[in-house]
């Protein structure tokens, strides 16, 4: 009977126990009551009970968390924009930081500086230019699409080369588009440098057909990676040159010209035959 008392006095107190832990302590209540507030945008309200909170429980766990939500709070109210940016900054410095809310923090403070720049605080598009150098993609990528909107050239063109990375090395085409149009904002040649550059990478194919007089389908047709087209054209010794030149065929003129001259097609006519050729981009 007496173990019998002791087992339910023990799991009674258990009970207990595991009820009282259940309970949020006054920290967590006041935390949890802010972030109601917070979710109801009541902006103004939710910063005060954040400010209090941080000024009640300066050593809680939750410090950090309450440092970046009243930040979200001033960024989100007619005015606060310094202080708002200042108070992300603070949330960065934070050895407690989340890493997700980093990536907002950072976003959050691009967004507030480019305002604060509109507005006529110049300085603040420094804010944005130090995280074109981030090691996070996210960040990088959205302070080159938002420095591309300024209205000074020269700061929006230090956002060049993370936008040619973004359309170099991004399989997301939508990504690729923004940083097209990004970069078309800031510098059309820039956009044209790098549309060539991404043409003259794709393979180039001679392209030789013989054409019968009467017939739509080729009589031969020869495609050859221009590399080694060209290799063995280079090759053909000066006296062949010559012997072909004295019929009309000058090698070192048709390789120049298809060099040179994208997209053009030669044609050599002889007697009921036609061949052309040209370069192509595969």
């Amino acid at each position: 009977m007496k173990k019998t008392a002791l087992f339910l006095g023990i799991v009674l107190a258990a009970l207990l126990w595991v009820r009282a832990a259940a309970q949020p302590s006054a920290e967590e209540k006041a935390f949890q009551e802010a972030k109601i507030l917070l979710f109801d945008e009541k902006w103004e309200e939710a910063q005060k009970k954040l400010e209090a909170f941080l000024q009640d429980y300066p050593s809680s766990p939750l410090v950090c968390q309450a440092v970046f939500y009243r930040a979200k709070c001033l960024g989100k109210q007619r005015g606060k924009q310094t202080e708002a940016l200042a108070s992300y900054e603070n949330y960065l410095r934070c050895k407690d930081r989340n890493t997700s809310l980093v990536e907002e923090a950072e976003t959050s403070i691009i967004d507030l500086a480019y305002d604060l720049y509109n507005r006529g605080t110049k300085q603040y598009v420094e804010e944005i230019e130090a995280r074109l150098e981030s090691s996070n993609r996210v960040i990088r990528y959205y302070a080159a699409f938002k420095l591309s909107l300024v209205k000074d050239k020269q700061a929006a063109s230090r956002a060049i080369p993370v936008l040619k990375e973004i359309i170099a090395g991004e399989k997301d085409l939508d990504l690729q588009d923004r940083a097209k149009i990004a970069l078309l904002r800031i510098s059309p040649d820039a956009l044209r440098e790098v549309e060539r550059g991404k043409e003259e990478r794709r393979v180039r194919i001679l392209k030789i057909r013989v054409y019968v007089e009467g017939q739509k389908e080729p009589e031969l047709s020869i495609n050859i990676p221009w590399a080694l087209a060209d290799l063995a054209l280079s090759a053909i010794p000066d006296k062949d040159r010559s012997a072909l030149r004295s019929e009309g065929y000058d090698l070192d003129k048709i390789i120049d010209e298809l060099t040179r001259t994208r997209g053009s097609i030669i044609e050599i006519r002889e007697k009921e035959r036609t061949i052309k050729i040209w370069i192509d981009r595969e």
